[in-house]
């Protein structure tokens, strides 16, 4: 999929042949579980959301139903709805699925009730029967400075408050969440591991990109095989493996609050399809000016998400950077290797 900023086509350059990607993927996942990780099968958890659908199929079609195990892993947060989309997309699979509650495994660890008091510091009354969530203040395109965060929150009645949240309120937030993400990994490499699987990641290349996800949680995994496809593609990929409907065309979402969150508003603060674009034309070194026109936007407003999407990249270094060693170090001094060189490694083949 590779283009020079001349040959850029604006949305219609993420347009893939679905049969020969999903062909590519399928022989791709057979390889890494196979010959390279020498693994029987895959472990996969499956949200309800498209990612994981996608990949449920395309491992089940690539190594057979027989050797993939869902595993839904709903908590107290999870939408109504979250158990019965995973189940539906296991059973679309024709794969095996276990249900693991990880709500008690979280209150044993604190992670609602950190959460809580952080909340608490903003909105004393918050309690039982509240619903709260964070999102980005304002919308990227109309601003210049620095995003923050406000959290929101939703009193019994159904009254709704939202105040910007100190940086302390929001990283012990984050911190309690980020539990979820790293309790249900640790629930996926326990049966990877009874079984001699592998444990497959779902992030697609907007989210792998950007570094929307957590550190030793969903971001751990022993092969991503949509790490490379933007989301739009992962949609269309739902389609042509014909994804029931309520599966493939619901919004990208969280699921990670009480209350309902989609992913634009808690981190790309853009609709999906349009930071897919901006992200591919970013990557091709599409001017400003040649995506805004494309796209319908201005110069300005897309220099704005030009510099988002290096913010976020510098975050995704870290949050993909292998351990550091003294060793390391010392390479990276004798080699004269520093970020730079890392950020390219990481983002060398978009």
């Amino acid at each position: 999929m590779s283009q020079s900023a001349g040959q850029w086509r604006g949305v219609e350059s993420l347009q893939i042949d679905c049969g020969k990607v999903a062909g590519h993927i399928e022989e791709s996942i057979r390889e890494m579980v196979g010959r390279r990780l020498h693994r029987r099968g895959v472990v996969v958890a499956v949200s309800g959301g498209v990612d994981s659908a996608v990949c449920a199929v395309l491992a089940a079609r690539a190594l057979g139903a027989q050797r993939v195990l869902g595993l839904l892993l709903p908590e107290r947060d999870s939408a109504a709805d979250t158990t019965a989309k995973g189940q539906l997309v296991c059973e679309f699979a024709g794969i095996a699925c276990e249900i693991e509650d990880i709500a008690p495994a979280l209150d044993a660890l604190g992670c609602y009730r950190r959460r809580d008091d952080a909340v608490r510091r903003l909105f004393p009354e918050y309690g039982p029967g509240w619903r709260m969530k964070i999102a980005v203040a304002e919308h990227l395109l109309d601003q210049d400075r620095l995003n923050y965060f406000n959290l929101i929150v939703a009193s019994p009645d159904g009254r709704q408050e939202r105040r910007r949240m100190p940086l302390e309120v929001y990283l012990q937030i984050v911190a309690a969440t980020n539990m979820k993400q790293r309790t249900r990994k640790l629930l996926e490499y326990y049966h990877a591991e009874r079984l001699n699987y592998a444990v497959l990641g779902t992030p697609n290349r907007l989210e792998y990109d950007l570094g929307f996800f957590v550190r030793g949680g969903d971001g751990l995994a022993d092969l991503k095989p949509i790490a490379h496809l933007y989301k739009t593609q992962v949609y269309a990929l739902a389609a042509f493996l014909g994804l029931p409907e309520g599966i493939r065309n619901q919004p990208p979402s969280t699921d990670t609050y009480s209350l309902p969150q989609t992913q634009e508003e808690f981190y790309f603060a853009l609709p999906y399809d349009k930071m897919d674009a901006l992200l591919h034309a970013f990557i091709h070194d599409v001017a400003p000016e040649q995506a805004g026109t494309a796209l319908g936007f201005s110069r300005q407003e897309v220099e704005r998400v030009y510099r988002d999407i290096k913010a976020k990249r510098r975050t995704a270094e870290h949050l993909l950077r292998a351990p550091l060693t003294v060793s390391a170090l010392q390479d990276l001094s004798s080699n004269g290797c520093g970020a730079s060189q890392i950020s390219q490694e990481l983002h060398g083949s978009a």
